[in-house]
């Protein structure tokens, strides 16, 4: 086995022997057993005689074969690892999970195998991108049939995204919002009512009840550990965000005491919420209150057209206009894990048949925590099944319900390498809000005041002969990621909304015109503050109709290009590229002095020698040709009428063409 160096203290299976400590390690199993990770890992520790200030050690094996004696000790040793990088994990503390998934992803078990996978996982939660996709290559690489092989693929094309995404960040930005609503556990679920903030949070709260206490062999010391004081309930705060210091105060929506609630939602008027409710971590569930006299009725359950025994129903939200609700559920009929559904509420408050979102938003992992603006008909939520930063990320899809657009990542910084969950507008456009995310946190979910911010591109199109504005001229953006179009108005102007400062190109087309290209780098973009204008002319043309290239010149009697006239041709080569299934004809002419063979062969050598320049830039050979028309096409009288000659009249017959052939 390769020698790692790890980062805490293991000595020796000597040493180990003598400090292994067995009843914390049948805590921490107790412990790890009931999900309860953050106690789990405590006691792993404590086992482990794993200490804040471990450094650098050796691992307590290595290539040689241990005695049996020492058998069991490996494998409680290397149980009790594993399980601490698991709960470190679970519990979000993915700093501590990378360290001890890269000795758990040495171990020669089987049944630790996936500890490389969940070794990238943890890379890549801690912004290591690169080395993430050495360790998630490495476990396709050892497990090529394991179901996580299908994950390790996503999470290898995600860092990918991730690095790129983050070289352009979006203009994004985002604040912490007070301590006192950040508090212990995680605080999470914005939503504002009226002037009213509410959100959800586990932060620790009085429990009675009695103690668990660990069965231990005897002549051991017992060790008995209290409930987990971590409840999810809903809160309010009060006093305005802004201020220094938050009143917050615990709703009391008169749930039973065993059960936990989160996630609400509200009508438009206030008047009725929507959250969710369970107990002991069991069946997830949505109720709703209503409010009379300024206070809550009673939670009643939504019923079974939304929950079942059979499955969970969560994360619900009201649309503002009080017609639909859309909820996260792992019923039966989805695409995967947890689906987003939507069903009528009707005017009695019951409701309809739960309708599946569809295959456009949902996929084969979890969709959750839905938000839907009316007015923009945009839909935001979260999901770890797609392309992100890894972990759940947000993304946004427009549509009525029933169609929806290709959901797009609202990329860095609105998304982290952890988890991004729960969206909340606080303005009719959705450009502000509230986000919870994990990323400025080793374990739990906090809340962030957001606000999306935007760059805009415009101009005018015009005519570049007329210098008249163009109508219903085409114009496209491209930014790396997508494409957007817009036809220009009357006055001829076009506008775009970009959330980044990202290179962009910008391509102009109108029939009968050439289409026009223009690419702007970061730096261009970046000195903008909010506006970039910036106005193009494009050029008309008709098929066949020959276009005169000014200042096309050849050395005397000669087919050779001047240095200036490559400088025309170099013009030339930009309309090709910007009309990419366009054709021409290179034509030259020249003027009565000589015979008409040498002058024939001399324009059609000029001809073939503007050809074979645009070929040496990388214009197709198939979309040209060449032709010399000699003096037979003059536009100018080579000669007055009583025979002087006429200089200027040659001048203009001595010319190189070019006509559109095929568009």
């Amino acid at each position: 086995m390769k020698k790692l160096i790890i980062l805490f203290i293991l000595a020796s299976v000597t040493t180990l022997k003598a400090q292994y400590v067995v009843n914390y390690k049948k805590v921490a199993d107790t412990y790890f057993q009931s999900k309860d990770y953050y106690a789990a890992a405590t006691f792993y520790k404590k086992a482990l005689k794993i200490s804040s200030d471990s450094t650098q050690i050796i691992l307590p094996y290595g290539k040689e074969k241990k005695l049996n004696s020492d058998d069991k000790l490996i494998e409680d040793y290397e149980g009790s690892l594993y399980n601490l990088a698991e709960s470190s994990r679970m519990y979000r503390e993915y700093a501590e999970a990378e360290k001890y998934y890269a000795v758990a992803s040495t171990f020669s078990n089987p049944k630790y195998k996936r500890a490389s996978f969940y070794y990238g996982e943890s890379l890549r939660a801690n912004k290591k991108f690169t080395e993430a996709i050495t360790a998630f290559e490495q476990f396709i690489q050892k497990n090529k049939t394991d179901e996580l092989v299908k994950m390790a693929n996503l999470e290898i094309l995600s860092c990918k995204f991730a690095i790129k995404e983050m070289r352009y960040p979006r203009l994004v930005q985002l604040k912490k919002i007070p301590s006192n609503v950040n508090g212990l556990g995680s605080n999470y679920a914005p939503v504002v009512s009226g002037n009213n903030f509410y959100f959800t949070s586990s932060r620790p709260v009085s429990v009675s009840g009695k103690p668990d206490v660990i069965t231990t062999v005897k002549g051991e010391t017992q060790i008995s550990t209290k409930a987990n004081p971590y409840i999810n309930n809903i809160y309010l705060a009060k006093n305005g965000l802004q201020e220094q210091e938050v009143a917050v105060k615990l709703i009391d929506l008169d749930l039973p005491k065993d059960m936990e609630y989160a996630a609400l939602s509200f009508n438009n008027e206030g008047t009725t919420a929507y959250f969710t409710a369970w107990k002991d971590k069991s069946k997830y569930e949505i109720y709703s209150v209503s409010k009379v006299d300024d206070k809550w009725t009673k939670p009643q359950s939504l019923g079974l057209q939304i929950n079942s025994k059979d499955f969970n129903s969560a994360q619900p939200f009201v649309t503002a206009d009080g017609k639909f609700l859309i909820f996260s559920s792992d019923r039966a009929g989805g695409y995967g894990n947890y689906d987003l559904w939507y069903t009528a509420i009707r005017a009695d408050g019951s409701f309809g048949q739960p309708v599946n979102l569809g295959a456009e938003i949902n996929t084969d992992a979890d969709e959750k925590a839905p938000y839907y603006n009316i007015q923009t008909k945009k839909l935001i939520f979260s999901t770890d099944g797609r392309v992100g930063f890894g972990g759940l990320d947000f993304f946004e899809s427009e549509g009525d319900l029933v169609n929806w657009s290709t959901p797009k990542n609202m990329g860095y910084p609105f998304n982290s390498s952890k988890d991004d969950i729960y969206f909340t507008a606080i303005n009719a456009d959705g450009s502000k809000g509230y986000i919870s995310s994990d990323r400025e946190s080793s374990c739990c979910l906090e809340v962030f005041e957001v606000k999306r911010e935007y760059i805009s591109i415009a101009g005018i199109v015009a005519d570049c002969k007329t210098k008249k504005p163009l109508n219903n001229a085409s114009v496209t953006m491209f930014d790396q990621e997508i494409e957007r179009h817009v036809l220009t108005d009357e006055t001829g102007k076009y506008e775009f909304k970009m959330d980044s400062r990202r290179p962009v190109k910008l391509n102009m087309t109108k029939e009968n015109y050439f289409a026009l290209s223009k690419s702007y780098t970061y730096e261009e973009i970046a000195k903008a503050d909010t506006l970039m204008y910036v106005d193009y002319c494009i050029n008309s043309f008709k098929i066949n109709v020959p276009i005169v290239l000014d200042n096309i010149y050849y050395e005397f009697n000669s087919a050779e290009l001047t240095e200036s006239s490559k400088k025309v041709l170099d013009a030339l080569v930009i309309i090709m590229d910007d009309n990419p299934e366009m054709e021409i004809e290179l034509g030259a002419h020249t003027d009565d002095i000589g015979t008409d063979a040498y002058n024939l062969d001399l324009s059609d050598r000029r001809a073939k020698s503007c050809v074979d320049y645009l070929i040496s830039k990388n214009i197709s050979v198939g979309r040209l040709t060449s032709k010399g028309y000699g003096e037979t096409m003059p536009i100018a009288p080579n000669k007055f009428k009583k025979g002087k000659d006429n200089p200027e009249g040659r001048a203009k017959n001595r010319r190189t063409e070019f006509k559109v052939t095929k568009k």
